[in-house]
């Protein structure tokens, strides 16, 4: 890779030495040019070609987890090379958690407007409605793609070929081995979904991603295309080759190795992608983007006796910020974000300091791109290309909320930042400086009352416009041709308690309950069958599941062990339908035939276990005949 890092050495003032008024005039002049140009500048189109983009979105990656930003343990010498010849948004912010960061990326809103506010209990679905920046790119002429990590819904009418991707590989759900992902991948040589059907890859996931990645971009040339390269990776469960890891072993200042060594992996592929696209031809009329969708879910560990998500760094590289994954304090929320596109004279090190946010991004690649949109669709965020080009005005004094709410509605100010400029008001209790104080040590909105109304009124107006969109929900469709049959996963029932969103929660035979919002498309009859292991197991409901074996020369461990649940009897519950079976304990699922209406509901499921204990049918497959 060609890139190389710039460093920051004190400038020195050279005092030249004129012998004549005329070489003062030229250098004069030399420097008035140079002081015109424009970081971001028209972009040369020879052909009128408009530019590529690949977003490359990494999971659970925080600021401090690449050494370009201070961490001296870990080597991402890829990363820092698209660091030192990219524009840096330095104080740049997502959502806490990765689905509802997924969200505002995709479409330019906040997360709430979206439907999105959590990652499981059916709120990492994103609203039918809700128009995605593959589908912005695909009506201006670009192909469109994903690989990776969707997690905005694994059903009609949220997958990503709903939302406007033409080409789609993906793993399902919000990482490899939770509930709905294909049974027993482990990350290396797994089962994906490759547009709309499950399909077996050989490699390392991430590996999977990038290859397929460079393949749909080799037969895009001389196409536009928008290419969405999300990795699962650094998300847990914490796997990768040991050739990745074993560098960052038995050192006491990494918590652990084997996240640094998924990251090592990450930079590697996007080392190779960088090569691929100069290889053909591609890399200077391309936006290439790197950014996460949250903070850092590994690279810290707290002190002793600290909050697990909210407390202070004692261990790892976080930058110097408190608070880490799905914290509402910075290192829960800010992270890196870089841009390069050379055509556009986005090609040297340049930071921006204004307070950016993730639904800016979608507004951004328009104006970059001068893509068309209809006048109907207003976005949450701003073009950033007013900050590339040095006009701070629009900026200086905006306000951006960040939050996750762990639960299945939004309640005001739950897990809630507020920040403006340097000013932190985190669930309109505690005040924070920046400047004084950057891990926001000490709250000070006794000292500030007058701030902190200032920052309330503002909430409560924000709060007034967004919340009304909150009365739309996510629904299932089921009985459309779209998709027909369709399973329903646990994962995303919507509950106040525990959700089973991990393989090893089936595993362990974890009791609870929930509701799926449907949708009927059509009125007739439907065949609903209720499982407890998922269907390419071909396992019975009584049944033992095999361990899943630990794989030599990684960090993949063996799976949990699998409880015998005896359930005895199964119910549902669906419009104004109750029904219930005896159950045969050797058969893979309990069928139940309904005549549905048209037209949004609820669907409950129920297992009866011989202890006379309740749960929830972990899998649902409901099918129009």
């Amino acid at each position: 890779m060609n890139f190389h890092i710039i460093k920051n050495n004190p400038k020195k003032l050279l005092r030249p030495n004129f012998k004549d008024i005329t070489s003062l005039s030229l250098l004069i002049c030399i420097l008035f040019v140079a002081s015109c140009k424009s970081e971001v500048k028209e972009p040369k189109t020879e052909k009128n070609e408009k530019p590529n983009v690949i977003l490359i979105m990494v999971d659970d990656v925080g600021y401090g987890d690449i050494a370009a930003h201070g961490n001296e343990w870990i080597k991402t010498p890829n990363i820092d090379g698209l660091y030192a010849e990219s524009t840096r948004l330095t104080d740049y912010h997502v959502s806490p958690t990765c689905a509802p960061t997924r969200a505002a990326i995709m479409t330019g809103h906040h997360n709430y407007r979206t439907g999105v506010f959590f990652t499981i209990k059916g709120r990492s679905l994103i609203l039918e409605k809700e128009k995605t920046m593959a589908q912005v790119f695909k009506e201006n002429g670009y192909n469109t793609a994903m690989f990776g990590k969707w997690h905005l819904g694994d059903n009609y009418p949220f997958r990503p070929q709903d939302k406007g991707f033409d080409e789609v590989l993906m793993n399902a759900g919000g990482g490899i081995g939770q509930t709905m992902d294909y049974w027993d991948n482990d990350y290396f040589d797994d089962t994906y979904i490759h547009n709309g059907k499950f399909e077996k890859f050989e490699g390392y996931c991430t590996d999977v991603w990038f290859e397929n990645a460079k393949q749909y971009i080799g037969k895009q040339k001389g196409k536009p295309f928008f290419c969405y390269l999300s990795t699962n990776a650094a998300h847990s469960p914490y796997w990768v080759d040991d050739t990745y890891s074993a560098p960052y072993k038995d050192n006491e200042n990494i918590p652990n190795a084997d996240f640094y060594g998924m990251i090592a992996n990450i930079d590697e592929n996007i080392g190779k992608l960088v090569a691929y696209l100069k290889s053909i031809d591609l890399m200077d009329n391309t936006i290439l983007i790197f950014t996460a969708d949250n903070g850092s879910a590994a690279g810290n560990k707290m002190g002793e006796g600290e909050d697990r998500l909210d407390g202070f760094i004692a261990k790892g590289n976080n930058a110097g910020m408190r608070g880490v994954k799905a914290s509402m304090y910075e290192g829960g929320h800010r992270v890196p974000f870089y841009i390069h596109w050379k055509n556009g004279g986005i090609s040297v090190g340049k930071d921006i300091n204004d307070l950016t946010a993730h639904y800016d991004i979608l507004p951004t690649l328009v104006d970059l791109c001068k893509l068309d949109v209809k006048e109907d669709l207003k976005f949450d965020g701003s073009s950033l290309v007013p900050l590339m080009k040095g006009d701070s005005t629009k900026f200086d004094d905006r306000i951006v909320y960040v939050n996750t709410q762990f639960s299945t509605d939004p309640v005001p100010w739950k897990r809630t930042a507020l920040m403006h400029r340097n000013w932190r008001l985190v669930e309109g209790t505690e005040l924070y400086d920046l400047d004084s104080d950057p891990e926001q040590r000490t709250n000070i909105a006794d000292q500030h009352p007058e701030k902190v109304k200032e920052y309330k009124a503002a909430y409560d107006t924000w709060w007034a416009e967004i919340s009304p969109t909150f009365v739309e929900k996510p629904y299932f469709i089921i009985g459309d041709k779209a998709e027909n049959p369709t399973t329903l996963f646990c994962h995303d029932w919507h509950s106040e308690t525990f959700t089973p969103w991990q393989q090893n929660h089936i595993r362990e035979g974890q009791i609870n309950n929930g509701f799926w919002r449907v949708k009927v498309a059509e009125t007739g009859t439907y065949t609903i069958k209720l499982r407890r292991w998922p269907v390419e197991t071909r396992l019975a409901l009584n049944a033992i599941a095999p361990l899943r074996p630990a794989i030599p020369g990684t960090s993949v461990t063996e799976s949990k062990k699998s409880k015998v649940l005896t359930i005895k009897k199964a119910k549902i519950k669906i419009q104004n339908i109750e029904l219930d079976k005896d159950v045969n304990p050797n058969d893979e699922y309990v069928a139940f035939e309904v005549n549905l209406e048209k037209g949004e509901t609820h669907l409950d499921t129920l297992f009866t276990l011989d202890s006379n204990e309740e749960l929830g049918a972990y899998y649902a497959t409901i099918e129009k005949i």
